[in-house]
């Protein structure tokens, strides 16, 4: 919603995601509806400070929002001790845990109380481009399904299947449509992986957050 406002289309989803809450260790609590009366740093205009509100009237608690204009002015704060908790996107938490001088004194809590598609967003009067950024996650996920990875490219480019043949651009020519070379999946995969290969990267457990 915010990225409409700002003149932005969101593309096709790439990671599905939830607001949780990074805390103190020295608060003692080991979930969200222990954080009756917290000081909680939040971004604001954001869905997060939105969804913080709604949490915490449900759940009849009280809490002292610190807005920050950023989510980078919100993590310094929590950082130096302005609040006792951090709120945003959950994976991004992660993150940020472990950008703490001493993350061992953080801990993300178990609780996840909203869902957030993420994903790339591009200028909402680049048409051609925002079809050919939501086409490329379509195919990296294709590829995973398809069995195509990045170090499997040579024996994909040496198949016979038509649903094989089809993605690596030997038939259909998909990638005219898009204004793209035939082999356009091809080098999306090259370049990064298939989905399952990006995400075990920079979400599982191949990378810093494991």
């Amino acid at each position: 919603m915010v990225g409409l406002r700002r003149g932005f289309l969101p593309g096709a989803g790439g990671y599905h995601d939830g607001q949780g809450f990074l805390a103190k260790r020295a608060l003692g609590v080991d979930g969200a509806l222990a954080l009756d009366k917290a000081k909680i740093c939040v971004e604001t205009g954001t869905t997060s400070q939105a969804n913080l509100a709604d949490f915490f009237r449900a759940n009849s608690l009280t809490y002292e929002e610190k807005p920050f204009g950023s989510a980078a002015e919100a993590f310094k704060a929590f950082e130096v001790g302005q609040c006792d908790v951090l709120t945003r996107d959950q994976s991004a938490l992660y993150g940020e845990r472990l950008r703490l001088a001493k993350p061992g004194e953080a801990i993300v809590l178990p609780d996840v109380i909203s869902k957030e598609p993420l994903g790339p967003v591009v200028r909402s009067d680049d048409f051609a481009w925002f079809t050919v950024v939501k086409w490329v996650n379509f195919a990296l996920i294709n590829a995973e399904e398809l069995g195509i990875a990045s170090t499997t490219m040579t024996a994909a480019l040496a198949s016979q299947k038509p649903d094989v043949r089809r993605f690596t651009g030997a038939e259909g020519g998909f990638g005219k449509a898009l204004g793209l070379d035939p082999d356009w999946a091809v080098k999306a995969v090259r370049a990064g992986g298939n989905y399952a290969e990006i995400y075990e990267r920079n979400l599982g457990t191949g990378s810093k957050l494991a």
